[in-house]
């Protein structure tokens, strides 16, 4: 994770055109040409952050593997991939605000750590909102599994996000309002795909640059 943010720019950016003609956010692809993450070593990383107990304090060796996040990423495209193949019992009730996925360079990089932080763990409170609005609704089984490891592992991107003394932001009694660095999607599909996006954009941005891993 010793990458500056100015070469990470330059992979991200060199991706963009081909993306954007299918839809897709233009910060993409970065994370898929990383190695595969064992599984037993994720498992150890589990074991070690202790994500299956919520509730207990930040593990005390940071996690700085970006394998750990491509990890996170693989399991948020099953989710999309499973919205894709469900017939039935697999919308959402109503519309949802989710975080821009979007990142204007210059613009994030005028923003100090603290900024950054704020709007990425914005970012998460709002998908967890989300996803936990379309889990409520969603009635189909296979993708009822899918869903809730997909609000598992929000939980357990806080924990790297804690492990890494990134500061945690508690959004305002009414939540997250809209605004620039918000919009509004109404189908699952939509939501799926704005989750991959943010954690291979802005999440994976803030963790690159995280200070404890230089």
């Amino acid at each position: 994770m010793g990458q500056s943010i100015k070469e990470l720019r330059l992979q991200l950016v060199g991706n963009r055109r081909a993306n954007v003609r299918n839809g897709e956010d233009p910060v993409r692809d970065y994370a898929d040409s990383d190695m595969e993450l064992p599984p037993r070593l994720f498992t150890l990383l589990l074991m070690l952050l202790e994500w299956t107990r919520p509730g207990l304090p930040s593990p005390l060796r940071p996690i700085c593997d970006l394998r750990v996040l491509k990890h996170f990423i693989e399991e948020a495209r099953d989710a999309q991939a499973a919205m894709l193949t469900c017939k039935e019992g697999c919308g959402l009730p109503e519309p949802v605000t989710v975080p821009q996925t979007k990142v204007d360079f210059s613009v994030w990089e005028r923003k100090n750590a603290l900024e950054q932080a704020q709007e990425v763990q914005s970012g998460l409170w709002l998908l967890n909102k989300a996803i936990g609005s379309l889990r409520a609704s969603v009635t189909n089984t296979a993708l009822q599994s899918h869903i809730d490891n997909s609000l598992i592992n929000i939980f357990r991107i806080g924990k790297v996000l804690r492990s890494l003394n990134i500061q945690e932001c508690t959004p305002p009694a009414g939540g997250v309002s809209g605004g620039e660095e918000t919009w509004r999607v109404s189908s699952a599909s939509e939501l799926l795909q704005v989750h991959v996006n943010f954690l291979r954009g802005k999440l994976q941005l803030l963790l690159s640059n995280a200070p404890v891993c230089h």
